[in-house]
């Protein structure tokens, strides 16, 4: 598999040949049949009283999203058609199942929570039925099956601490770190979601006694790294679309997040950027500024060292995000967070142009962040952080000191009395 990332300019495919491309690859699947029988997307869509239209503005709204053109609008609502056509194995290791439960939007029914439905989902723990011995079986036969033509979604670190048997799975005891590896052997390509399974998460907070690392640490494939506490669905749907699209990598960061949707910082994209260049600063939770939604950098948020697209995607069907309900970004998509951005309710204070890759990446774009190069305007984003926590709102300055008052020339006549009188006294 190839990474748009990885062809120079002058090779770079054009939309055009992309969109031949993606043709063709979903004519060949349009050619196998779905993994499991059962109704179409379209009948889904249908029993839940969304109709045609409905999909095709989600269908326009994702193709954005992927940062594509709207002509590929029909391809990516063909492409989730399909999606009953690939198999898909979700593995559980070291997690919260927080992952999960962003993915299938439990409270109610969303075009999201339908491809999930539509998904071949041959094997995850939580959601199937089975257990103990069957659900051994229906693993190893999954992976037998379909092998080389699955698609695998890993949620949750894994332990490799003492040979990894600080978790252990199934009647067989089965190290987390022995499914993965048997997994990922016979997989079409590996996708981490979440930031546990992408970065280790909060399993691999110190002192890390489980030795939990990232999937990417124990494999020797290339892994798509869907990072978030938890990550947006609509990060995970259009990863899946994009390979079912082209049958490839998206263009992807130094930490193989997809630039799609980890391009841009969340300070760029953040509703309170306005405050921040105003020196608009919530002091302590509760206060005025909190009220009045001023920049919440000052009580921790790290959103000028975090990339995500929170603030676009939201959560709980686009009702929110952190920062809209009030609390700061906590860099959660960031790799070593719960150690890196430490603590989470105050500011980095000495620490501002400190991030990931032990300093040297600090607020570059995630195209040169392995490069560590400081960009003017990170720079400028730091600086005026800086002056900002230092002097507080400077757009509200304290008054000016009064200047005296400068005494207007004298008269000519009323110098000569002056005189006068001087003259008189000393006589």
């Amino acid at each position: 598999m190839t990474s748009y990332s990885q062809l120079d300019e002058q090779s770079r495919p054009t939309f055009s040949n992309l969109a031949s491309q993606a043709k063709r690859r979903l004519a060949e699947l349009g050619r196998r049949q779905p993994v499991r029988s059962g109704p179409e997307l379209s009948e889904r869509l249908a029993s839940q009283g969304f109709s045609r239209r409905d999909f095709m503005k989600w269908s326009v709204a994702m193709t954005a999203a992927l940062s594509l053109p709207a002509k590929f609008a029909p391809l990516t609502a063909r492409a989730a058609e399909m999606l009953n056509r690939i198999p898909v194995i979700w593995l559980h290791m070291a997690s919260c199942t927080g992952c999960s439960e962003s993915f299938i939007r439990s409270e109610a029914p969303t075009l999201d929570t339908l491809l999930f439905d539509h998904i071949s989902l041959e094997f995850h723990d939580t959601l199937m039925a089975a257990s103990g011995w069957q659900a051994e079986e229906n693993l190893a036969s999954a992976q037998e099956n379909h092998r080389g033509n699955y698609l695998l979604i890993v949620e949750g670190a894994i332990p490799t601490a003492d040979n990894g048997i600080h978790m252990t799975t199934g009647p067989l005891a089965h190290t987390g770190m022995e499914v993965c590896r048997q997994a990922a052997e016979g997989a079409m390509a590996v996708f981490a979601f979440g930031s546990c399974s992408s970065f280790g998460g909060v399993q691999a907070a110190y002192p890390n006694p489980s030795g939990a690392k990232a999937l990417s640490k124990i494999i020797n494939k290339p892994v798509i790294n869907i990072p978030g506490c938890p990550p947006s669905e609509k990060n995970m749907v259009g990863s899946l679309l994009h390979f079912i699209l082209f049958g490839t990598l998206p263009a992807l960061d130094l930490y193989n997040r997809p630039r799609w949707s980890y391009g841009m910082r969340v300070h760029d994209l953040c509703e309170r950027r306005g405050r921040f260049d105003a020196g608009e600063f919530v002091e302590r939770f509760g206060d005025e500024g909190a009220k009045l939604g001023y920049c919440l950098y000052k009580v921790g948020c790290k959103g000028p060292y975090t990339f995500n697209n929170c603030s676009r995607q939201k959560f709980n069907q686009f009702t929110s995000w952190p920062v809209q309900a009030g609390h700061g970004c906590m860099g959660c998509s960031e790799p070593d967070f719960w150690d890196v951005m430490a603590p989470l309710v105050e500011p980095r204070k000495d620490r501002l142009y400190r991030t990931v890759l032990w300093g040297r990446g600090a607020d570059a774009t995630a195209d040169n962040i392995g490069l560590g190069v400081l960009t003017a305007a990170a720079v400028g984003i730091g600086a005026h952080a800086v002056y900002s926590v230092i002097k507080g709102n400077f757009r509200n300055p304290p008054p000016p000191v009064a200047e005296p008052k400068k005494k207007a020339p004298e008269k000519p006549e009323e110098a000569k009395a002056k005189n006068t009188d001087t003259t008189a006294k000393n006589a």
